[in-house]
């Protein structure tokens, strides 16, 4: 069999001589390739007697250029894959070792601390032994009154004071030893990982910190993130309202930020927020957050009703450029929720930093890589292969779910009603958003309730129930309470009341309206049913 190697428009046969193709002829067996990359024999013979300027080439040249030529293009995304991996493989070998001098200087600091404690340890039993008389018992601890943060004012230059105190406690958590981290139990770095998560061990508040890469530009990094109704499940709204700009070219934001709460016994969270945006010497993006208080003497904001102030400890995301393109980013989430405001039993959904780790930092870093993938990616238009649009789909029930859980009265909502904190509670809303046009009523003993939504709510606590489980069961035994013959939206509803809609056509659930009103997320380890 004759066997022939093509490059650069020339051809090579096994017995030593040449065969030498026209730029003509190559652009025509090029044309034809991105046609068909493989085509069958006969589909070679009709190539030929269609194109004349390939009359003189025989049909096992053609077929032999066409092998050639795929394994030029198998080659050429191969390589251009492995460069793809030693660039990621490149910047996480970067990482890994900035992470690696990190938890040495955490080491050493420890090891410090350690000392200086054992000092002082000793020191103090001496003085003990030495001195026990009222005056030095009552000088020894003047020092603890000395305020650890002067007051500011809400001048431009106060603020600027406040953002840039704030930049550098973000950073001595984000690159520093300024809060002890450990490794987040189950996560694993890599290549393929989502990214380097850890959480705090003995810090005030609960902490997460994560680190990884992503394949988009520092700024649409900055620009997602600030974003955060979008990726934040739990994230009602983010208010932006001032904007200072600062003489270094950044700009310093006040925000008003509320979160839904994620279940029916307990209240919702704000925060009032500086945020601050700037960029770094080293050409480093920075976007760092924290509560303002009254002890700064800064702006306030006046308590809002139903829900409790909680407080966001200096966080933020610092966005560094990577060569070939992409960003290393550092990302710190550091909140005190105020647990002291929820049943007891509930308290260690707001006192673990496990939980903020995978609610809010890996949520964040999921989306960038979600989104960068989406970039990479050629359009395609089945529906199916979307992700953008299904992400929006995502987004849109949960939050109609998180709405119906919470029931502002700012939403709609009011309540009709309910027998205790353990059970169903009745809610009614009839806000024109919520009825889409349609004219509802109600029988089969409800009241009657003329452009109105009902919702039906309650929470439960389940023990040592892993959250995934529970999904599970909840659907390969929806049959045991939903009627198999509708879906499992219209049953919910069927079994509450059913909703005729004047005019409703035959075959159409018996014109039962259904709102989505739930959503599963089984990748999300931490979550709660309502």
């Amino acid at each position: 069999m004759m066997a022939m190697s093509c490059k650069d428009g020339k051809g090579v046969m096994d017995n030593g001589k040449y065969v030498r193709y026209t730029p003509e002829q190559v652009e025509a067996l090029e044309r034809l390739y991105h046609e068909c990359p493989k085509p069958s024999s006969i589909r070679r013979q009709q190539l030929i007697r269609e194109c004349p300027i390939l009359s003189n080439i025989e049909p096992k040249q053609i077929k032999v250029w066409f092998q050639n030529r795929r394994c030029r293009e198998k080659q050429r995304k191969e390589a251009s894959r492995l460069q793809a991996v030693n660039r990621k493989l490149t910047a996480m070998n970067k990482l890994l070792m900035e992470e690696n001098d990190r938890l040495q200087k955490q080491v050493s600091h420890l090891v410090y601390e350690n000392g200086y404690f054992r000092q002082q340890h000793t020191q103090n039993t001496t003085l003990a032994t030495k001195d026990t008389s009222c005056e030095s018992v009552v000088t020894s601890g003047q020092h603890h009154l000395t305020p650890q943060h002067p007051p500011r004012d809400a001048s431009p230059a106060g603020l600027l004071s406040i953002a840039e105190e704030t930049l550098a406690e973000f950073l001595s958590k984000a690159t520093g030893t300024a809060v002890e981290w450990v490794q987040m139990p189950g996560m694993k770095p890599g290549p393929d990982s989502i990214g380097i998560v850890a959480i705090s061990h003995g810090c005030t508040g609960v902490a997460a910190r994560a680190c990884g890469l992503v394949g988009l530009e520092p700024t649409r990094v900055a620009e997602i993130l600030k974003e955060r109704p979008s990726w934040f499940r739990d994230c009602r709204a983010v208010d932006v309202l001032n904007v200072l700009p600062t003489a270094n070219g950044g700009t310093i934001e006040l925000l008003y930020m509320q979160l839904y709460a994620p279940t029916t016994l307990a209240p919702a969270r704000d925060f009032w927020l500086l945020r601050y945006t700037s960029v770094m010497e080293d050409g480093s993006l920075v976007v760092c957050e924290r509560s303002l208080s009254n002890t700064q003497n800064g702006p306030s904001m006046p308590p809002v009703q139903n829900f409790v102030r909680a407080e966001m400890l200096p966080s933020g995301y610092l966005i560094r450029p990577c060569e070939g393109g992409g960003s290393i980013i550092h990302i710190v989430d550091h909140m005190n929720m105020e647990a002291w405001s929820v049943p007891e039993v509930l308290r260690p959904l707001y006192e673990s930093s496990t939980v903020l780790a995978q609610k809010t930092t890996m949520a964040a870093l999921r989306q960038l890589r979600q989104i960068a993938q989406e970039a990479s990616q050629a359009n395609v238009t089945n529906w199916s292969r979307r992700p953008a649009a299904l992400r929006a789909l995502s987004q849109r029930l949960s939050r109609g779910f998180n709405e119906a859980v919470n029931g502002f009265a700012d939403e709609g909502w009011s309540m009709m009603g309910n027998d205790g904190m353990d059970d169903v509670t009745i809610l009614v809303n009839s806000s024109p958003d919520k009825l889409m046009g349609l004219n509802l009523t109600f029988s089969n003993g409800f009241p009657a309730v003329s452009n109105a939504v009902l919702c039906a709510k309650a929470s439960m606590l389940l023990q040592n129930v892993p959250p995934a489980i529970l999904l599970r069961f909840l659907r390969e035994h929806r049959s045991e309470w939903a009627d198999n013959n509708i879906d499992a939206y219209s049953a919910a509803a069927v079994k509450v009341g059913p909703c005729s809609l004047p005019g409703a056509r035959v075959g159409s659930f018996g014109g039962q309206v259904i709102l989505p009103l739930a959503h599963t997320i089984e990748h999300e380890e931490a979550s709660s049913l309502s």
